[in-house]
């Protein structure tokens, strides 16, 4: 694993680096060619963001892989993970290196590719086992889950209908194990705001000036932040010449819902603001973007399923808890079609993305097994009660 970890590390596979993350499917596909069933490397669903100047530009993805083994086998799980990193082609953090603790220092070893590793390991175990013939599972590996999953996310959903239970290889929430619990959701938007120019000196009452527009809404916004829900006006593009009232501006913000409640009231509030500040600045506003992953909190089935990982975890003198955390992952688009998912099977390690990412190289033996133990319970006992 540690082996496999390092050579996929030092392979770039930044969400727009297409050659890199060709590069990292080759070598997956490779690498889970080990496994029976069928693999497939498949192009990514197509998708829009909006360029500084308003308009629409078509994003290019990485190809994803599905390896499907056993359809037919009466329990059906999912396993994901992601090929791609946040580190692009011209980063300067590129190389694995060592630091003096025994820690892996390098671009993906912990968020993904030693929860890829770990997988990988869980299931060429779960081959070896004599219960292998009552599981099946699907093994989604996308390229854009960094950015949004927004090119894989169909696949994610096709590949959770009917599954029993789903578990994604992000790494844990804390360096000690710890698992994450409920996530809130995430939704990017780009707010065009079109107003009207004029000279800013002769007749400035004519015009209708956008950039201060997107300033009050994005201060409406902030407004909006409560218990519960966080929003960041993260970005105005816009403006030109300092003589000219600038009739263009877009202003980009994510949102972070921790429940669906909170979601509905973020809508409605936002479109509130958008419809007062068009009305009393005269301007037309137009708004991209959504919730891509939805609010995921801990009902009963996923505390099962977490408890049960807590119990293979004691089986093997591993001491598991979870916590809730902010972030957001393809754990969130799983739960979101209904399927109790555990989404920080993955490395224990910490500092991700940034250039001090590691990871904690006696986690990968840990961590492998605590799948493969969890996979084989599963294939011989089914779900557990709630």
């Amino acid at each position: 694993m540690l082996d496999q970890v390092l050579e996929w590390s030092s392979i770039n596979s930044g969400s727009g680096n297409m050659a890199g993350l060709a590069n990292m499917a080759d070598r997956l596909c490779d690498a889970f060619a080990v496994l029976p069933g069928r693999l497939e490397r498949l192009p990514a669903h197509a998708s829009t963001v909006i360029r500084g100047d308003g308009c629409e530009k078509r994003v290019q993805f990485g190809d994803n892989i599905l390896l499907t083994v056993r359809p037919e086998a009466p329990i059906q799980l999912l396993l994901t993970g992601h090929m791609d990193t946040v580190f692009a082609a011209d980063s300067a953090f590129q190389d694995c290196t060592w630091r003096a603790e025994g820690l892996l220092v390098g671009p993906g070893v912990a968020d993904m590719k030693g929860g890829i590793a770990i997988m990988l390991a869980a299931l060429r175990a779960l081959e070896l086992s004599l219960l292998r013939e009552r599981i099946g599972y699907q093994v989604v590996l996308n390229s854009d889950e960094e950015i949004g999953s927004q090119g894989s996310a169909p696949l994610i959903a096709n590949a959770a209908r009917n599954k029993l239970a789903a578990f994604t290889y992000e790494p844990s929430a804390l360096p000690d194990g710890t698992l994450a619990g409920a996530r809130p959701g995430s939704g990017n938007f780009s707010i065009i705001v079109t107003g009207r120019s004029a000279h800013a000196g002769r007749n400035p009452q004519d015009g209708r000036n956008a950039l201060l527009a997107a300033a009050d809404i994005a201060l409406g916004l902030e407004a909006m932040v409560r218990d519960g829900l966080s929003v960041n006006p993260a970005r105005i593009d816009g403006g030109g010449p300092h003589n000219v009232v600038p009739s263009h501006a877009v202003l980009h913000v994510n949102m972070r819902p921790r429940s669906p409640e909170h979601k509905r009231l973020a809508e409605i509030a936002l479109q509130a603001i958008l419809d007062d500040v068009s009305r009393s600045r005269d301007i037309g506003v137009h708004v991209h973007g959504s919730f891509t992953r939805l609010p995921k909190p801990l009902d009963e089935p996923t505390l099962a399923l977490l408890r049960l990982v807590q119990d293979c975890g004691k089986a093997l003198g591993q001491n598991i808890g979870w916590r809730d955390t902010g972030g957001v992952c393809d754990g969130n688009n799983i739960a979101a079609c209904g399927v109790p998912v555990v989404d920080t099977m993955g490395v224990r390690g910490g500092a991700i993305h940034s250039s001090d990412e590691y990871l904690i190289p006696s986690s990968l033996a840990e961590r492998a097994s605590l799948s493969a133990l969890l996979l084989c319970h599963l294939a011989r006992e089914g779900m557990p009660s709630f």
